[in-house]
């Protein structure tokens, strides 16, 4: 043989180069199908709907595949699309879990949590007093309001966790328990619930409690009128301390901000309420713990 053919049969073949699909652009995709358009992705992943639209082009171009099908102003997957949505989650669920258990370094992902008024002023202080001794590196962004603006904002994927009043069904990806009961009660100045046309200061719609006091005032035949209606708790508190009419709230909520509470016969009895807590499916420790807090804390 010759020292010719001999070089040439000594010379490796050149293998393929591998080819790495992004990380952020497997997020960006699988945050695009979970809230059903671009226009709602992009409050889950802060990015602008042009800036979605590039990543979802620059996949389609590294994986040489379309993903996606419009059907009018709608984003249907193809079935690469649909196949992909698999493998995505679970990269995205071994990156998340390397960061969680090596990244000690690296700044953890905030835990989003969303309660009503009722446990803001009562319950959350302890809770995070005990959250911080387990996990004094996490980062938390606790947000404010009421049960239906919380769920809604839970189902855009921009909370982790939610304790609210009342059942609301069953959601995507997601676990409810009731964790807790408590009555509601009355709240205002005993003397103005004497009055043959009761005044009543209310949350606008939807409010559990409002629909309640209504519902038995209506069922007693009692008349009434309305005086204050606003979204904002913090008015109606100001409303009834100031004497223009009745509310209707939980004991807890009465007991932390010191409003009286009206008891007796003056007015219809108002029911129990129960307390949910929702929480995203395959949380993190840290976020999983705050959950076993705050239920175990609305459980007492």
């Amino acid at each position: 043989m010759s020292q010719t053919a001999q070089s040439s049969s000594a010379t490796p073949l050149p293998q393929r180069m591998a080819r790495n699909v992004p990380s952020e652009l497997l997020r960006s995709f699988v945050a695009i199908v979970e809230a059903g358009s671009m226009a709602q992705a992009t409050e889950t992943i802060f990015l602008t709907q042009s800036a979605l639209s590039l990543q979802m082009k620059r996949l389609e171009d590294v994986l040489q595949q379309k993903l996606f099908r419009r059907d009018g102003r709608r984003l249907i997957l193809t079935p690469i699309g649909e196949e992909l949505v698999g493998y995505a989650r679970q990269l995205l669920a071994l990156n998340d879990r390397i960061m969680r258990t090596l990244g000690q370094d690296s700044e953890p992902e905030p835990i989003s949590v969303g309660m009503v008024q009722d446990f803001a002023d009562t319950l959350l202080p302890d809770v995070l007093g005990q959250f911080r001794l387990a996990h004094p590196r996490s980062r938390l962004v606790v947000r404010v309001g009421g049960s239906a603006e919380l769920l809604e904002m839970f189902d855009r994927s921009r909370l982790d966790l939610v304790l609210c009043l009342g059942q609301h069904g069953d959601r995507s990806g997601a676990t409810w328990k009731v964790v807790g009961h408590d009555r509601m009660t009355w709240i205002g100045d005993p003397a103005i619930a004497e009055r043959s046309e009761v005044p009543l200061v209310l949350l606008e719609p939807p409010c559990r409690f409002r629909d309640a006091a209504l519902r038995v005032l209506t069922q007693e035949r009692r008349d009434y009128r309305l005086v204050l209606e606003t979204p904002n708790l913090p008015a109606m508190r100001a409303g009834v301390r100031g004497g223009l009419g009745v509310s209707c709230r939980t004991r807890r909520f009465a007991t932390a901000e010191g409003l009286p509470t009206i008891t007796g016969d003056a007015l219809p009895a108002v029911p129990e309420i129960e307390t949910i807590l929702v929480r995203r499916n395959h949380l993190g420790d840290a976020a999983t713990d705050l959950g076993d807090l705050l239920a175990a804390a609305a459980s007492g």
